[in-house]
């Protein structure tokens, strides 16, 4: 079966974040001690089966704040017509790149090419480089890591960080800053209806490394340097001492 249920026993460690006494990390050692890895261009089938090279882009992207938008901005006007298939052929404008969805929430603009509608920054497969994401091909073109190129939501994934308050018995409280799996139920009520979807895939959990070892850097930048030094250690120790009852259901038995 290649995708397993949403619903399986999972380990979780709660600590202190190092960083802020008002913060408590709850993290998912089952998914952060998995073998998934992202298998783009590698048997990704897509997220909807007429699109399978436009893997999770075919909806856009939605930015976290202006602060997210502010910072794609400055790649994108790094951006050439080598680099991206749609390029409008001068200096981009927001008009070119950004949109409001129903909600008036800002996201990429999608663009219809060959019947297919995706993220307007994802180069299709009859593009000379190739299916991908053009900013992140810039990034690598730079020698950067793609997260500081790309919208949050797009390199965070299929990491999901949630934030919410919890409160003691004595009446104090403190911020729960949860690290997990981006899973279906993350898309929403849609979710459901996605025709693949990634992280609980056997197809990809085919790393030789596990979640908190390949994805350091985007870890690191949603905890913060001292809070993924933490969070390795609580890892390793689980790798020790975990039986196969605690393996992520999608990992190779």
């Amino acid at each position: 079966m290649p995708e397993v249920d949403l619903v399986f026993p999972r380990a979780y460690v709660e600590f202190a974040d190092p960083a802020d006494d008002e913060q408590v990390f709850r993290c998912d050692l089952t998914w952060l001690t998995s073998s998934f890895m992202c298998i783009f261009g590698q048997g990704c089938q897509g997220i909807y089966a007429d699109a399978p090279d436009t893997g999770c882009c075919t909806l856009g992207a939605h930015f976290a704040d202006k602060d997210d938008e502010s910072r794609v901005a400055g790649f994108v006007a790094q951006l050439t017509p080598e680099q991206w298939q749609f390029h409008p052929g001068r200096t981009a404008t927001k008009a070119d790149w950004v949109e409001k969805d129903d909600d008036g929430e800002r996201k990429t603009l999608t663009r219809e090419h060959d019947g297919q509608s995706a993220c307007i920054f994802h180069n299709r497969a009859d593009f000379s480089t190739g299916a991908g994401c053009a900013l992140h091909g810039l990034a690598l073109e730079q020698g950067r890591n793609p997260l500081e190129t790309k919208p949050d939501v797009c390199w965070q994934l299929p990491i999901r960080r949630t934030f919410r308050t919890v409160e003691r018995q004595d009446g104090t409280s403190y911020t729960e800053v949860a690290i997990g799996e981006y899973d279906r139920r993350g898309w929403g009520p849609g979710g459901h209806d996605l025709d693949w979807y990634c992280s609980g895939n056997t197809e990809a959990h085919v790393a030789l490394e596990p979640v908190f070892v390949t994805h350091e850097a985007e870890l690191t930048e949603l905890m913060g340097k001292d809070g993924y030094v933490e969070l390795v250690r609580h890892c390793e120790a689980h790798v020790r001492s975990r039986s196969a009852l605690a393996l992520h259901p999608a990992d190779p038995r």
